[in-house]
């Protein structure tokens, strides 16, 4: 009974014990995740709810505000969703905001964005030039309030889920275990919760798919790394999702076209080339973009490294 109660002790997500097994540890971590992860959807959808029924509607009967509304509601929700994370990470990890990986190395989310815009451009020129993917012109009545308020809403939807799982995640498993393993678990609870998006489509499309998500995954991991912080990741990622949603018009993850977007952009048929009902983010052709990229960011961090240790050693 007490190895019971010391195994339960140990991965209880309610507590900043680390002194234990590493599997016991990675087990410990991906309980916080779900903790906060589910603690602040939670709140978030009651605050959601709270909004409608404090204007006058009841969603439980279907009464409920137009569909760019609903869409801003749930994407600023993911600022009050980053509140109740840190609230929680320092309840029960007792650590501050900086150890999340929000350093003072701010500068480096703009690092990320340039980054993030240069990968899509990449993915959505390579899919488009195959005849995947049909530009066709801009929209001629833009709804350009909507379109610079879904900016500020992806800055928080991206810097959520880095926080997550770059910075809780990550940072707590990279101090105990190894980057191997903390680079693997955050790409694995970065995954899953999007594979729901994935239900009824094509086996081939669900795993290029899962395959973008993990290297895209570990891209945002690597940089996180290199910069000793998550705003690089946090950049790439609201960037990312800003442009493809926002100003292209373009499935995100699974999720229909924009309410409103700037670029009037559509996929030609469905299929490997511009990842069918999922998008672009299930093309062939973003798994090469986002491949070559690690590969490159690999051989530019592990040069840095070694030009680094070089120096030391002749200093």
């Amino acid at each position: 009974m007490s190895k019971i109660k010391e195994f339960i002790r140990n991965i209880s997500p309610f507590n900043n014990r680390t002194e234990m097994p590493k599997i016991l540890y990675v087990i410990k971590v991906i309980l916080i995740f779900y903790l906060f992860k589910f603690g602040s959807e939670l709140v978030g959808e009651g605050l959601a709810l709270a909004v409608h029924f404090a204007c006058g509607m009841n969603p439980l009967e279907g009464e409920m505000f137009d569909e760019n509304t609903i869409t801003l509601i749930t994407y600023l929700g993911y600022s009050v969703m980053i509140v109740i994370i840190f609230l929680l990470w320092k309840l029960f990890q007792k650590k501050t905001v900086s150890e999340l990986g929000l350093t003072k190395n701010f500068c480096s989310y703009f690092i990320g964005i340039a980054l993030g815009a240069v990968l899509l451009a990449v993915s959505v020129i390579s899919i488009t030039i195959c005849g995947a993917l049909q530009f066709n012109g801009v929209f001629v009545n833009i709804d350009v309030k909507m379109v610079l308020l879904m900016a500020l809403c992806f800055v928080f939807q991206g810097a959520m889920e880095e926080i997550l799982c770059r910075g809780i995640v990550q940072q707590l498993l990279i101090k105990k275990t190894s980057v191997p393993v903390a680079f693997g678990v955050s790409a694995i609870l970065f995954t899953v919760p999007h594979i729901g998006n994935m239900q009824g489509g094509r086996p081939v499309i669900t795993a290029v798919a899962v395959i973008n998500l993990i290297l895209i995954s570990l891209i945002f991991s690597l940089v996180t790394h290199r910069f000793k912080s998550i705003w690089a990741a946090c950049g790439l990622h609201s960037v990312w999702n800003y442009i493809l949603y926002s100003i292209l018009g373009l499935n995100l993850s699974g999720k229909d076209a924009a309410v409103t977007a700037v670029l009037d952009m559509r996929s030609v048929g469905r299929n490997i080339l511009n990842g069918a009902e999922y998008g672009i983010e299930a093309s062939i052709l973003t798994t090469v973009v986002l491949a070559l990229a690690l590969g490159i960011l690999l051989i530019c961090f592990r040069r840095r490294v070694q030009l680094c240790k070089r120096g030391s050693s002749e200093g």
